[in-house]
């Protein structure tokens, strides 16, 4: 049991028996004032009986005599033997009041005790009180802060996103008058295909004329679907961005209420008139969240708005990438188109001058192709008399006597020789026979050639009457949807 006021680590209290004074009743007053302050280990001094027990002597009543022991006249009258043998000694009256004394002097040093520990107590707790408080204050800044953070975040990512769904919601109005822009050139695209089938006889062909205003048709009517379905997702999209702006705003708007509450405490002070007491108020909880989970909110709805946003984004780069891809390749395919009515006989000439180039060039080839033959073959024939030497000298030495036909020096290097003319002369035809076939690849590249130059000399085409259907086109801004 602990001591009100007290520490456990006070050195009057604990177990601790007094072996100088007996024990003690204390008195009444004693008792009444310090009944709630008794220490542990400290009893009350009780009052002490006198050591030496009187007995009181009864003498029979007699009317006539007394009894005088040894004949000895009483000294005491009978009277008075009751009161004396009443009375304190001197030995009692001097311990009560050394135990008086000292147990004045215990409660004395006890109070004092108990006084400089309360004096203690009351500045630690003051001092955990103030501190405490200055705590509180400084986690509600520190809350104050985050929620500032937060606060900027969310109107950040809010101001990112209200920006982004303009921008989307712009390329979808983009989409929107590409696809009707594209209604016209289909059109006439149409109607040159049905034009063209008036041809007769062997100019009614399928020529690239027909093939590139077919391909025309079909890229038309593939950008129309592509475009729509980009207007579908965009329109997908912009409904989850309204979503996460919901989100968003509706945290901002808890943000700044909380921010203004917090805000409101933060200013309180011991001297402000809107305290006070609110008993059991804390033991009313509540909370939804945790900071973990607090914090975790905010950040789940900026990363659902980021995502928006970056789908947004991504969507509206498909966009652009589908209306420019869109654009270059109706103008590509309508150039496509136009070259081949108005510059066949262009290209047919270009094509032709092409092939007579590379003709020149063939020619050039198989000409030092044909004397890189003849410088093969007669290197070739140089290296027949160095082997003609070696092998000879080999046949010269291997007649030499008994113990002189030595495997030396002069013998390895001849053998080294001749394997290495014969390699020589190896490779040398090797390399011969793929010249020779070298040349007469080349001889066939060359007949390839003057045959299709006489082709291309030959070819033409020409169709100009479906020119004047074709002599307006949307530009390339009126085709991205501009």
């Amino acid at each position: 049991m602990q001591f009100l006021g007290t520490t456990q680590a006070a050195s009057y209290c604990g177990t601790r028996k007094s072996c100088i004074f007996p024990e003690l009743v204390p008195s009444s007053t004693t008792k009444d004032t310090y009944q709630s302050y008794c220490l542990p280990g400290y009893r009350c001094l009780g009052s002490r009986r006198p050591s030496l027990l009187y007995k009181v002597v009864s003498v029979p009543p007699s009317s006539d005599k007394q009894f005088i022991p040894h004949g000895r006249p009483p000294t005491i009258l009978p009277a008075l033997r009751t009161a004396l043998h009443a009375r304190y000694s001197t030995h009692d009256w001097h311990h009560a009041n050394m135990v008086q004394l000292k147990g004045s002097e215990v409660s004395r040093y006890q109070a004092g005790r108990l006084n400089a520990d309360s004096m203690r107590l009351m500045r630690d707790k003051d001092h955990l009180t103030h501190q405490m408080q200055e705590d509180s204050r400084r986690n509600l800044g520190e809350r104050l802060s985050d929620i500032d953070i937060w606060r900027s975040e969310l109107t950040h990512e809010l101001e990112c996103l209200l920006k982004e769904t303009h921008a989307l919601e712009t390329a979808k109005k983009r989409l929107e008058c590409a696809i009707d822009e594209m209604q016209g050139p289909l059109k006439t695209a149409l109607e040159c295909l049905y034009y063209r089938e008036k041809r007769r006889e062997i100019d009614l062909v399928h020529d690239d004329v027909e093939k590139n205003l077919m391909k025309e048709v079909d890229i038309f009517k593939d950008c129309q679907e592509i475009l729509s379905k980009l207007a579908q997702r965009i329109n997908h999209q912009l409904g989850i961005n309204r979503d996460a702006q919901h989100a968003l705003e509706q945290d901002l708007s808890d943000k700044n209420s909380a921010h203004f509450i917090d805000e409101k405490c933060f200013d309180l002070r011991n001297t402000s008139h809107s305290i006070s007491f609110y008993h059991g108020v804390e033991k009313a909880n509540g909370s939804v969240s945790v900071p973990a989970t607090w914090a975790k909110f905010s950040e789940d709805n900026v990363r659902r708005s980021q995502c928006a946003r970056a789908n947004s984004v991504k969507l509206r780069e498909d966009t652009e990438v589908a209306l420019e891809s869109a654009s270059e390749e109706l103008w590509n395919q309508f150039t496509s188109t136009n070259l081949a009515f108005n510059n066949r006989i262009a290209e047919v000439a270009d094509a032709k001058n092409k092939l007579q180039v590379q003709l020149a060039k063939v020619l050039q080839e198989i000409f030092q192709t044909e004397d890189t033959i003849m410088l093969l073959e007669r290197s070739i024939m140089a290296k027949e008399y160095p082997l003609k030497v070696a092998q000879t000298r080999l046949e010269g030495r291997n007649k030499r006597p008994n113990i002189e036909l030595c495997r030396d020096a002069p013998q390895l290097q001849l053998l080294t020789e001749v394997y290495t003319i014969d390699h020589t002369i190896g490779t040398l035809k090797q390399r011969l026979q793929e010249a020779r076939d070298t040349l007469q690849m080349l001889i066939n590249n060359k007949s390839k050639l003057e045959h299709e130059i006489s082709v291309k000399a030959n070819s033409f085409f020409i169709d100009k009457e479906c020119m004047d259907m074709r002599k307006t086109f949307p530009c390339t801004p009126r085709l991205i949807g501009y």
